[in-house]
């Protein structure tokens, strides 16, 4: 995890998005982002992954693609992951989509403290969070129709820009 992820000689910063099942909602997340920071020096590793194992080795849902695809996002591939222990201080950043991902984030992370009090993590929070109205969650659209994918690439959207000219200090 890179220490100094918000000094201006810093490391590039790495971007970790979390949703349940990492084929919706985070690989969104890390398509849009992606594609907003693409070349940008100070944005290093960016994936994304889901606090349960369901999906593991899938592609995105056809309506994450069809919606990145949509917003002329064509170049993203992903395969699902189980969220790693690895990854609380592998990543400057670890973005939950929803309160209860982010539950899940924070057990996981207190588990792996008790063990090893010393370790560094990085910031576990919702993404929500630099989209304006703090405490701001992304529904979880499987269950619905294309337009939650819409209304999910619309916010996803939004916190990306407003994480970018928060934290890297750029619109």
């Amino acid at each position: 995890m890179n220490s100094s992820a918000t000094s201006s000689h810093a490391a590039p910063i790495s971007v970790l998005f979390v949703c349940l099942g990492n084929i919706c909602r985070s690989t969104m997340a890390e398509g849009i982002f992606r594609s907003l920071t693409k070349s940008h020096p100070r944005i290093g590793r960016v994936d994304s992954a889901g606090t349960s194992g369901y999906n593991i080795g899938s592609g995105p849902d056809m309506r994450t693609v069809a919606t990145l695809e949509g917003n002329g996002i064509g170049d993203y591939d992903h395969e699902a992951r189980r969220l790693r222990p690895s990854d609380l201080t592998n990543f400057d950043y670890i973005f939950a989509m929803d309160g209860e991902n982010l539950h899940n984030i924070h057990q996981m992370q207190r588990r792996m403290a008790r063990k090893r009090p010393t370790l560094a993590f990085g910031k576990i929070m919702l993404f929500g969070d630099f989209g304006g109205n703090a405490g701001e969650e992304v529904v979880d659209p499987y269950y619905g129709a294309l337009d939650g994918f819409e209304i999910a690439y619309e916010q996803l959207t939004r916190f990306s820009k407003g994480f970018i000219e928060e934290v890297i200090g750029q619109p």
